[in-house]
């Protein structure tokens, strides 16, 4: 499913966000930076270890932070690394926005015009996937709404189940817009 949001598509696939050729791909980090598991431990995997010794120079960040490495042998030229919260933490839907829109403003800074998301803090973290769809993309919807040089935000969603959610949050969000343009 696409959207174009001013000059950017916004688009939601199915698959794995390490074969993404976009600039740079988001690995749903922790705050150490350790990828260990999850999408953290695919894109350590497949783009090698000078990812984790990137981060590991850099040494962490905050919950709803993000900072941007090197895609080592990934086809994105970068991972940005975004600290999403638990389930059950305090703001815990602040900090999801922050996450997401401190990934947007880090690909802006580097002169990226593509990012590929995954669905941030729904795996191990626990978080809901129907509010990580509401937050994330009215997260983003918002900030291409405004000046960007991204062209293209992908949501790169490792199940069908995730991407539906995803699909009918964005339907929904789309329609509202349309809505609100015609009145």
């Amino acid at each position: 499913m696409k959207a174009k949001i001013n000059n950017t598509v916004l688009e939601l696939i199915q698959g794995d966000i390490t074969d993404q050729t976009t600039d740079a791909i988001v690995n749903a980090a922790n705050t150490a930076l350790q990828m260990g598991g999850g999408v953290a431990g695919a894109i350590r995997r497949r783009g090698g270890p000078e990812i984790q010794e990137e981060c590991n120079r850099i040494g962490g960040t905050y919950v709803g932070g993000a900072v941007i490495t090197t895609g080592g042998k990934l086809a994105a030229e970068h991972v940005i690394h975004a600290v999403g919260p638990k389930q059950g933490d305090e703001h815990a839907d602040a900090k999801l926005k922050d996450a997401t829109l401190t990934s947007l403003l880090l690909a802006d800074k580097n002169g990226l015009k593509s990012i590929a998301f995954p669905a941030i803090s729904t795996g191990i973290f626990g978080f809901p996937k129907d509010r990580c769809a509401t937050i994330m993309l009215s997260t983003t919807i918002a900030y291409l709404e405004g000046p960007t040089k991204l062209e293209k935000v992908v949501f790169c969603l490792y199940d069908n189940e995730t991407l539906e959610i995803f699909e009918h949050t964005l339907q929904s969000m789309t329609q509202k817009r349309l809505n609100s343009d015609r009145s």
